[in-house]
């Protein structure tokens, strides 16, 4: 701070300016309270910090005494670590105890806060303001002496004018006295004449007198009290400066301690070396340790076989094309595991750069971008070691079977229309309709029938060429299937006279329950549900004005020729029975009659998930009730099928039976009205607490446990409208409940 070539004088610069000055010095000695309660509240401050420190540094002593051992040595060492501890955990302790003692340096810098600063500065604030209140009650005291002088100054020349108004009636009354009169008139003129100038002299030094202690009150009893509150004020200034040098002296000291313990453990972190850790580690968990041994053959327990590879014509052709396959993969997998290892071997070397400080870079990142290569590596060496193994394994067995071979440049085909496999002849439709078909000679087979299928590909071929062979290799399909197979009697493919095993349909006799069937039992049948002729016992429904009794529907269960299971998202197909357009989120529009897989079937919600069978055509909900499922493929097809009972008073149709009946021809099919998505606002669901069959027409079927979309509650007359699986209708507003 600069120096001040001319150190003011109150007194001589301000003159009558002690009310101004008073409180200046006033508000100067006031604000020693402010500050010392600014070190109180920072010495609060303080202290709550170094309370939160310790108690951090405590929670974490515990934590680290908690996980000491599995850190330094794992969850179940080998050897017992015993007191040790790993490097890492040795440093982390060094931080804890470096936090500790910071905790204590910041809660003795909180109590010196309160000692050394904040109860001086309260004990100088109160002495300095006894020390104004003397000069108040100096200052006050000589304002009143000089307001006295000027009291005694107005009473002298009060008195003054009441003698000289006196002396004026004595002379007017002289002047109108007569004879004898006259003359004592005129003595007592003389005398108030005499006591008036005696007044008078009074008067005038008086004046003198108060001017005289005005002059001094201004001019130096004034000053001279202006002069010491300077000073005054000038030494609280003083005594407050060295108290805030003893402030910084105090919070230095603090910093420097703290300072010395960051120093120290700086020091002691770079002797954390990584490699300690993965030492006591390894010393503590290493254990004698065997390769596993290989796997063998092993026999069914149901076929007595050996580990000689198969080599009938089947099973060769079957090693062709899985040898093919692999020599033609190795090419480039060998390729592509050449380029990911230099792309690993380069990202090692910018890691080493990086910890070196050559680089820059992220490591993180770069070890990101290295455990990315490296899983590419690993999947590419798992395909080119499973090819190659499979290589030499079929050729050491059966010798390089591909040599010569002719196989089918086969491509994936989604095939539009019913089309039968050249191999099996089975019919590749419904999930199945994705096959193979060759580029060249036209050769149509299912995915799962590719490696069966010999090389025997005669190139090229023309349209007819290729119906003619079309017709050969069908025939050819149908009679390998009409044949009956050759026993054998292992892998070798020796016929040796025995009869072939046969298996036996089990399904006729394990139907045999002694107590009738069991009630849940249920089987599928265009969009309806046949149900048991035993119906759980629920509450009477309320009957329907004009409506006949309820009589309960009798359904037999089915019988174990017709026992299938139920289709799956996996293998369903089907195709829509009206045109739907979309009209929310997750909602995909779909024309009439476009053929599509079922990705996910209805869970009561009255809604499904498809995938048009079009090209680019996306996924999405549509109304279960605009399609029509394709019945699923199963052990007993062949066997006639049962007759759907007729015994039922519901008018609930099934799925398409009613569509388009009454439509004029060329008039577009409008389709049922669809149950709100679920998702939408406002929509509600119950389930079902019985099985119910319907008996009057607007009655619907429901299955105990069913949950169904509810579309009108009860209206008062026990009844309510829902949207189940068997349709839409009402059902006894008892026999459900709201989830």
């Amino acid at each position: 701070m600069a120096e001040v070539d001319i150190a003011p004088n109150f007194g001589a610069e301000l003159k009558d300016g002690w009310k101004p000055v008073n409180a200046w010095v006033s508000n100067g000695i006031s604000w020693l309270d402010e500050i010392q309660q600014f070190y109180r509240d920072r010495s609060v401050i303080e202290k709550e910090y170094s309370q939160k420190l310790s108690g951090l540094a405590k929670k974490y002593f515990e934590k680290k005494a908690k996980r000491s051992s599995p850190l330094s040595v794992g969850d179940t060492p080998s050897v017992t670590p015993g007191s040790l501890e790993s490097a890492s955990m040795t440093t982390w302790a060094v931080q804890l105890t470096t936090l500790e003692s910071r905790a204590a340096e910041h809660d003795k810098f909180a109590n010196q806060l309160v000692s050394s600063l904040a109860e001086p500065l309260r004990n100088l604030a109160a002495r300095y303001e006894d020390l104004r209140k003397q000069h108040a009650e100096y200052a006050a005291k000589l304002e009143k002496e000089r307001d006295g002088a000027y009291t005694d100054l107005k009473k002298s020349k009060g008195k003054y004018d009441s003698v000289c108004q006196e002396v004026e009636n004595r002379r007017k009354k002289t002047e109108s006295s007569f004879d004898y009169g006259k003359t004592k008139a005129q003595g007592q003129y003389q005398s108030q004449l005499g006591e008036m100038r005696n007044i008078k002299n009074t008067y005038l030094i008086t004046i003198n007198v108060t001017n005289k202690q005005k002059e001094r009150y201004y001019h130096e009893y004034i000053p001279e009290l202006l002069d010491s509150m300077q000073g005054l004020s000038e030494s609280r200034t003083a005594r407050l400066n060295n108290i805030w040098s003893t402030a910084a002296a105090i919070e230095n000291q603090t910093m420097a301690n703290s300072t010395q313990l960051l120093n120290h453990l700086s020091n002691e972190i770079p002797r954390n070396n990584p490699v300690l850790d993965s030492m006591m580690f390894v010393r503590h968990n290493a254990v004698q340790w065997q390769d596993p041994l290989d796997f063998g053959f092993e026999p069914s327990p149901v076929w007595l076989d050996d580990d000689t590879m198969a080599s009938d014509p089947a099973s060769k052709t079957f090693l062709m094309n899985i040898l093919t396959k692999s020599k033609d993969s190795l090419v480039g997998l060998r390729k592509e595991c050449d380029a990911r290892r230099r792309e690993v071997e380069g990202a090692k070397r910018v890691r080493q750069a990086i910890r070196e400080g050559k680089d820059k870079r992220d490591e993180v990142e770069v070890v990101r971008g290295q455990f990315h290569n490296q899983e590419v590596l690993h999947e590419s060496e798992r395909k080119r070691t499973t090819a190659e193994v499979e290589v030499s394994t079929i050729t050491s067995n059966v010798g390089d079977v591909s040599i010569g071979a002719k196989n089918h440049a086969f491509k994936n085909q989604t095939f539009k229309i019913p089309t039968n496999c050249d191999l099996c002849g089975d019919r590749i439709w419904g999930l199945s309709a994705k096959g193979l078909s060759c580029e060249e000679c036209g050769f149509t087979c299912h995915t799962k029938c590719e490696l069966k299928v010999p090389a025997d590909c005669p190139g090229e071929l023309n349209k007819e060429q290729r119906k003619t062979a079309k017709a050969e290799r069908q025939a050819a399909a149908q009679a390998q299937q009409a044949a009956p197979a050759p026993a054998t009697n292992g892998a070798g493919g020796g016929g040796s006279g025995h009869p072939g095993l046969q298996r036996s349909d089990t399904m006729g006799s394990m139907n045999t329950l002694s107590s009738g069937y069991a009630a849940s039992a249920h089987r599928s049948v265009s969009g309806t549900t046949a149900r048991s002729s035993v119906v759980e016992d629920g509450p009477a429904p309320p009957s329907k004005i004009g409506s006949a009794p309820r009589a309960h529907r009798m359904v037999a269960p089915p019988p174990a020729a017709m026992a299938s299971p139920p289709a799956t998202s996996g293998d369903t197909e089907g195709k829509m029975l009206y045109a739907y357009q979309a009209n929310g989120d997750g909602e995909i529009s779909v024309p009439e009659g476009q053929d599509f897989a079922l990705l996910e079937p209805d869970d009561g919600s009255g809604w499904i998930k498809i995938k048009p069978s079009s090209f680019g055509a996306s996924a999405g909900l549509v109304p279960a009730s605009y399609v029509e499922l394709a019945p699923t493929s199963s052990p007993f097809e062949s066997r006639p099928a049962r007759p759907i009972s007729t015994a039922s008073g519901s008018t609930t149709s099934l799925t398409g039976s009613d569509t388009a009946t009454s439509k004029p021809p060329g008039a577009k099919k409008q389709g049922p009205a669809v149950a709100p998505r679920r998702g939408a606002k406002k929509v509600k669901h119950v389930e079902a607490l019985y099985t119910y069959s319907a008996a009057n027409p607007g009655e619907t079927d429901m299955e105990e446990g069913e949950k169904m979309v509810l579309l009108q509650a009860d209206q008062g007359d026990g009844w309510c409208e829902v949207e189940s699986r068997g349709g839409r209708g009402v059902v006894p507003a008892s026999w459900v409940r709201e989830v």
